[in-house]
Order: structure tokens, then sequence, then C-alpha cells
């Protein structure tokens, strides 16, 4: 309103006041949108549209949360067109009972934004991944933003397309949307993005098939294509200057397990590897024993120091000592409980951990009974 006054104001100074030929037109115009700007700025606050009390009856015949929706995205609430109903049946077309709808659009209200077309054409798509429709609402019930957050169904297809072009299969699609289907929602630029730093990577490591060494990274890990290439970059130096890996044990390291710890924080993994460290030198272990623990076991770089520090004592007061643990560090993925449990169990039979390793504790539950049952008929 302020504005509009000064522009009416400016008007009528422009017409009645001659400007002098010496006075550039820029000059005038920076001037009259510096007038402005300070007018809109002296103004008082704008009063926010209030809500479409039409809507929220709808919303709220629905079964909707409306201060969960009002947090979540509050704009919405302000929306004079919008298609809840219709988003309502065709959740409940597809198998979504009351309860899920109501959930879905609690926590992701700028769903009743899109159109039937828009989400039949969408869910077209996803079908041909997908082998039941129940699938599907299942993947929206658990995160509604990875099917509502973009209306672009043109660049969905392309996505499908791209990352089949690195040799993903269905199979390994249906793995990606089932757990990390926002990758969907990414813009195909940003897919680009990052599977062009990992194929960079690749060959600078040296591998042969940069595009299959991308492939078995995504497929171990779907999370990296939601990750910021910043963050994937700094957590590969981070390995390359803690680890000092050679390409074949960095390549082995992200085609494994590695690949699962690359997208998480860095900040988070040097602590991790610090205070694990400083445990591991304290008990006798090398610094090359360290980075080779890491190497083999790279769980360690996220799990709770505080957890693998009590499963590292638990073995100790058995008399395993932490060389042999060196050698089979995927005994810790067992919890301190269990392992407590199996040693007690062996120990019963007079199982010898110097004489015969700790192979043992690193089986399968049937794997052990069958060997404790073998043990018991021996002793």
């Amino acid at each position: 309103m302020a504005a509009r006054l000064v522009a009416q104001i400016m008007q009528i100074y422009l017409c009645r006041t001659k400007v002098p030929n010496c006075f550039p037109s820029a000059q005038l115009k920076i001037s009259y949108l510096r007038l402005c700007t300070s007018s809109h700025s002296s103004s008082p606050g704008t009063i926010p549209k209030p809500e479409n009390t039409v809507l929220l009856n709808n919303l709220t015949v629905l079964g909707v949360d409306i201060m969960m929706a009002r947090k979540r995205q509050p704009g919405v609430l302000r929306k004079v067109d919008t298609n809840e109903e219709g988003v309502a049946e065709f959740l409940r077309n597809k198998g979504a009972n009351r309860e899920t709808v109501a959930s879905i659009i609690s926590r992701y209200p700028r769903a009743i934004t899109r159109s039937f077309c828009q989400l039949e054409e969408r869910w077209q798509i996803w079908r041909s991944i997908f082998n039941a429709d129940s699938e599907i609402i299942s993947v929206i019930e658990r995160s509604p933003e990875s099917y509502f957050r973009s209306s672009d169904n043109g660049n969905l297809e392309k996505n499908i397309t791209f990352l089949c072009s690195l040799g993903l299969t269905s199979k390994d699609l249906h793995r990606i949307l089932t757990t990390a289907p926002r990758t969907f929602s990414n813009s195909l630029e940003l897919n680009k993005q990052m599977v062009k730093l990992l194929r960079d990577l690749g060959v600078r490591l040296g591998d042969k098939n940069p595009d299959a060494f991308v492939k078995r990274i995504i497929t171990k890990n779907a999370y990296i294509l939601l990750r910021s290439t910043k963050r994937i970059k700094t957590n590969v130096d981070f390995f390359t200057e803690a680890l000092k890996p050679s390409n074949s044990e960095f390549i082995k390291l992200l085609q494994g397990h590695g690949a699962e710890v690359l997208d998480l924080s860095s900040d988070y993994m040097k602590r991790n590897f610090k205070n694990i460290s400083e445990r591991l030198q304290l008990l006798g272990c090398s610094i090359e024993e360290v980075k080779k623990f890491f190497l083999d076991y790279p769980p360690a770089f996220y799990a709770s120091f505080e957890k693998l520090s009590n499963k590292i004592d638990c073995l100790l007061e058995s008399d395993i000592n932490i060389k042999q643990l060196l050698k089979k560090p995927r005994i810790l993925e067992f919890s301190a409980k269990n392992l407590k449990n199996r040693i007690e169990e062996l120990e019963r039979v007079g199982y010898d951990f110097k004489k015969h390793g700790v192979t043992i504790l690193d089986s399968s539950r049937r794997r052990f009974e069958a060997k404790l049952e073998k043990l018991n008929e021996e002793g």
C-alpha cells in the first residue's frame, strides 16, 4: 500500500517537474526504488493471510491432525485451491485406510496440492517397479514426502532411465525406492553430479569398470544419492588421510561395508576414529593394526564408542586377547549380552580360546548351537 502511494506521488512529481537533462534516468530509477524500499520497510508487518476455514473443516473430517499440519507446512492451510478430498479418495482407492490417509496428510500437508492426474501418472511409474499397490502405500506411509514432494513426473522417469543406464536392475530400483525414495525426487542433474564424483573416484583408484564401481556403491548404500557431493568428498579425503589405504584396499573398502559409512557425518566419524584408535593403542595395538582394524571393520566408524568398548572389555575379561579380536573384528557385530552368553556356554564345555581361536563366536545362532552340541558330545 505504501509502495503504491509512493509510486503515485512519484508519477505526479515527474509530470509536474521538469527533470534536467543532466539528471540520468538511471539515477532517477535508483532514487525511486530506494524511496519505495524505505517506505515499505517503515510500514507495519504484513498481516498473514488467514487460514482457509473450509479447508480446515474438510481436513478435520478426514481425521487430519491440524496442529501437526500447521507445524509442518502452515502455508498450505491458507490456500484457497486444494484437493484434499481428491487426494484422500485417490489413496483410499489404492488401498490406504482412513488412519493412513490422515497420517500422510498430517505429516505432509502439501500432498493436498497435487492433482489426480499428477498422482495417477506418478503411481503408474512407481507401479512399474513395485509388485503391488500395497508396497507403494507402505512406502508413502513411511515417507509421504517421497511421493508428494514433486509433481515433476518427467524428472522421475529421467532418473529411472539414468539409474538403469548404470546397470541398476528393477530389483535395485525397488530397493532404492523402498529405502531411500527421495532419490527419485532429486533433480536429474544432482544425481548425475554424485555419479560423476563416484565414477571419477573409481577412475582415480584404477578401477577398470567405473560404472560397475558406482553401481556397487549405490546398491550398498541407497542413501548416498541423498547426500551432497561436498560431504562425500570430505569423507573420501578423511579415509585417505586417516587410513592411507592402497588403491586396491580403498576399492575393496568402498565396495564393501565402507560404502555404508561413506555418507555419514565426517565429524562423527573423526570422533569415533580418534576414540577407538586411542583405546586400541592403549591395549597394545600399533598404528598399522589400528588402520587395518578400520579397513576390515568399517562399522567401527559409526558404532557407539561406549558399546564397542563394553564388547571389547567383555572379550578381554574372558582371556581373549586383542590380537585375536583384530583377526575377527566382525565379532563386534553381536551385542555384549550375546557375546557374554556365548562365552559362558563355551566355558562350560571347556572351550580354550587361546588354542582354538574366536571364530566360533562369529557364527549364526544355528551354527553356534550345532558346534556347542558337538563339543558337549566330545566332552
